[in-house]
């Protein structure tokens, strides 16, 4: 795990201190697709975080795919987004390490190896 790779319905800056890098999709150009954030996150060890159910679903199709962050809540004001991951986020970095995907959800998480 090289770091965090953040979708681009998300914010790319954030209010709490990762123990890993955090890079925003923007780096990869202008809206770029599915297929190439995770062609991306794959051959550079990055975990997906994103809002999008696409990525949770294409773990199943393919053998060593890279790992996901699904944040399953919706909308919300950014403060009270970067409240709520700043709560979950060790947690996330801890269950990333063994699970493939972790769905984080307002009252829970959920992770799958």
């Amino acid at each position: 795990m090289n770091g965090f790779l953040f979708d681009e319905n998300l914010p790319s800056k954030i209010q709490f201190t990762p123990s890993l890098p955090i890079i925003h999709v923007s780096i990869l150009g202008d809206s770029p697709s599915d297929t190439h954030i995770w062609h991306y996150a794959k051959e550079n060890g990055l975990i997906i975080v994103t809002k999008d159910a696409d990525f949770s679903d294409r773990l199943m199709l393919d053998l060593f795919p890279p790992k996901v962050v699904h944040l399953r809540f919706g909308n919300m004001r950014k403060s009270s987004f970067h409240s709520l991951l700043a709560c979950v986020w060790s947690q996330i970095e801890d269950l990333v390490i063994d699970h493939k995907l972790i769905n984080v959800y307002l009252d829970r998480i959920e992770a799958f190896k």
